[in-house]
């Protein structure tokens, strides 16, 4: 795994608050934890009863038409 660069904010006595991170680790962590969301949820089984089920290919594309979020 690689290391996460990061700056600590601290309060008056020192103690950690917050973690910053740029914008670009920031992006990358978002994009890890999409990737995995989706991968889980295709690896997920569905009742055939509740909803369709979609292939693989057919998930990457309706994925790809979701609107992504900019950032701010």
């Amino acid at each position: 795994m690689q290391p996460i660069p990061r700056t600590y904010l601290v309060d008056e006595q020192n103690r950690p608050v917050a973690v910053q991170l740029d914008v670009a680790t920031f992006e990358h962590i978002e994009q890890l934890l999409e990737d995995y969301a989706l991968g889980t949820l295709l690896d997920t089984p569905i009742d055939p009863e509740d909803a369709e089920r979609l292939t693989a290919t057919q998930a990457r594309a309706f994925y790809q038409q979701l609107p992504k979020s900019e950032a701010p």
